[in-house]
């Protein structure tokens, strides 16, 4: 199994994959416009990336390739579309890096309130400007929003009660209930939150729904002069209205994520919102720290090690969410071969697609149960030409997942 790695690697996750037996390719150096001439050059099964996007024709480019590993938990970076359309699976690697990203957080909380990053400057510029720099409003007693509730949210909460701040959280999957048990405020809407909180930290995942969640609206009912931190996604805020918040309200940010973020590690990047004085950003480094790194190289290497074992993809997240099936066919029959060719042929001349399907063996493999499912329903003549084809087949039943008809079968 060849497998290209198109971004910094922990080098115990390659030394691990070589362990595998993997033919392992470190191109780190790739971007999204030569990775389509890497993936070329390898023609790897595996793709393994961080930062680095992964459009279209890099996909069409692999000939061989089955399975692209996001090292890190958001996967927007992908074309889920095309990898979808060609067969492609897709994984992440969830909560690895919850810690890290929960850290980098609190750097940007503490950073919008002391203007950290401001002091450090003037200090290496030679001027000292503790007049300036001699008043902020401090955490204590102060409400922290958090909009999303996953793991990075959990750990951000879990630090806020060091700090002694009170917190107000929402997320589609949140109730009152639950939210007591976490000992946080449950918000109802997003705009609850923005309306009570002193500090808005931004955990959602990005998707189309979430897309401009921090919006003019959202910006409009935050206070004045509050933090909106956003360690997620770029695509989840506004950047036009997050900018007229900064001017009208006195909006102070700190963002390691950004629209339109370079496709590599390293480039040019014309953001005016990274360029605003009252922005502390960072480079989309949440997850960059060495222990989370170490997590993440040791979950690629079990996705790998797992699907080259069973050919089953641990954290897949392009799978279909449901089966357009209708039907399931199932067919007990004798462990031997061409019993199920006979079975795929009536169902190819009667125009059923086969959907999804296992093939269970009962203990010593002399006998199997094959869980087959269709897009639609084999008519009766159908089953009965399958049972006089092959004596294999010990019985055929047909259960229509649209109905509660009884099952047909012997």
């Amino acid at each position: 199994m060849k497998v290209l790695i198109a971004d910094k690697f922990d080098q115990r996750g390659q030394t691990l994959l070589a362990k595998l037996g993997c033919r392992v390719f470190f191109q780190p150096e790739l971007s999204a416009d030569n990775l389509p001439k890497g993936v070329a050059e390898h023609d790897p099964d595996v793709l393994i990336v961080r930062s680095t996007k992964v459009h279209a024709e890099a996909i069409h480019t692999g000939r061989r390739l089955k399975l692209i590993i996001r090292a890190g938990a958001g996967y927007d970076t992908i074309d889920m579309a095309t990898a979808s359309e060609e067969g492609v699976f897709v994984a992440n690697c969830p909560g690895k890096n919850a810690i890290a990203v929960a850290e980098l957080a609190w750097g940007l909380i503490l950073s919008c309130d002391r203007r950290i990053p401001d002091q450090t400057a003037d200090l290496r510029a030679g001027r000292w400007d503790k007049k300036t720099y001699g008043t902020a409003q401090g955490l204590y007693g102060r409400t922290l929003g958090v909009l999303g509730m996953g793991t990075i949210a959990l750990e951000v909460v879990r630090r806020a009660r060091a700090f002694g701040m009170s917190v107000i959280a929402w997320s589609r999957s949140l109730i009152a209930e639950k939210a007591h048990k976490l000992g946080v405020e449950h918000a109802p809407s997003p705009r609850d939150v923005a309306e009570k909180s002193d500090i808005v930290s931004v955990h959602v995942a990005s998707t189309p729904e979430t897309r401009h969640l921090i919006n003019a609206d959202f910006i409009a009912a935050m206070k004045p002069g509050a933090f909106l931190i956003n360690t997620t996604r770029g695509a989840v805020v506004d950047e036009a209205a997050l900018l007229r918040g900064i001017a009208d309200k006195g909006l102070r940010v700190g963002l390691d994520v950004y629209q339109n973020e370079p496709g590599s590690g390293k480039g040019g990047f014309d953001s005016e919102l990274a360029r605003n004085p009252s922005v502390y950003g960072t480079h989309h480094i949440g997850a960059s720290t060495n222990q989370a790194q170490q997590a993440i190289a040791d979950e690629v290497v079990s996705i790998v090690a797992h699907y080259r074992e069973t050919g089953q993809v641990l954290n897949c997240v392009n799978r279909a969410e449901r089966s357009p099936a209708t039907c399931i066919l199932t067919v007990r029959h004798r462990n031997r071969p061409g019993v199920l060719a006979n079975v795929f042929q009536v169902l190819s001349e009667a125009r059923n697609n086969v959907e999804e399907m296992e093939n269970i063996l009962y203990q010593g493999a002399q006998a199997a149960t094959a869980r087959i499912q269709l897009d639609s329903a084999p008519a009766s003549e159908h089953l009965q030409e399958m049972r006089e084809k092959c004596s294999d087949i010990l019985s055929i039943e047909l259960t229509l997942l649209a109905d509660s008809r009884a099952p047909e079968g012997d």
